[in-house]
């Protein structure tokens, strides 16, 4: 079922996710830089600007323009200290968002080489099902899945079953 020519199982759960609900001919805001996934959306025939970094918490000018039919962000909102805020000013009426799951086995990501690659937040799904409710948005479709790690110990199996990534569609109430 998943290709092996990409990096991550969750590309290809995120892509099978998004041609669930987006059309190619419609155009993609993605959240955050030029990345491996954004690439591949590009490859699939998505036709995708992104919004090459810029810190979404002090400046959400971006989103508030009505230039695009889709918002994405993946993997994106955990960096943030206030993704409320970006996700009120999104002017399109669609959204395809990931966020990790909060693991109780593991503490948040943190990267202490680079400030902009490590988790604020890490979710529950109801924590994140709340944020997109209260930013004006509504969740059409859900998925959760895991994220098994090929190394051995006791958090590598609990990886096998306990989810780790939340996936949505939304579009606005």
């Amino acid at each position: 079922m998943y290709e092996k020519n990409f990096p991550h199982k969750r590309y290809q759960i995120t892509l099978d996710f998004l041609k669930k609900h987006i059309a190619k001919k419609e155009s993609i805001l993605d959240l955050g830089v030029l990345n491996p996934f954004s690439e591949i959306l590009i490859n699939e025939g998505f036709n995708v600007a992104n919004t090459q970094g810029q810190d979404l918490d002090l400046d959400t000018s971006i989103v508030k323009k009505n230039d695009f039919d889709v918002v994405t962000a993946f993997q994106i909102f955990e960096h943030m200290v206030a993704p409320f805020n970006v996700l009120s000013d999104i002017k399109t009426n669609k959204l395809i968002a990931s966020v990790p799951l909060n693991l109780w086995f593991s503490k948040a990501y943190r990267n202490n080489k680079d400030k902009w690659d490590r988790h604020y937040h890490e979710f529950e799904d109801w924590q994140f099902d709340w944020l997109l409710e209260k930013s004006g948005w509504r969740i059409k479709d859900r998925v959760k899945f895991v994220n098994p790690v090929k190394k051995i110990g006791i958090r590598p199996i609990f990886r096998k079953f306990t989810p780790r990534f939340y996936l949505v569609y939304a579009e606005r109430k």
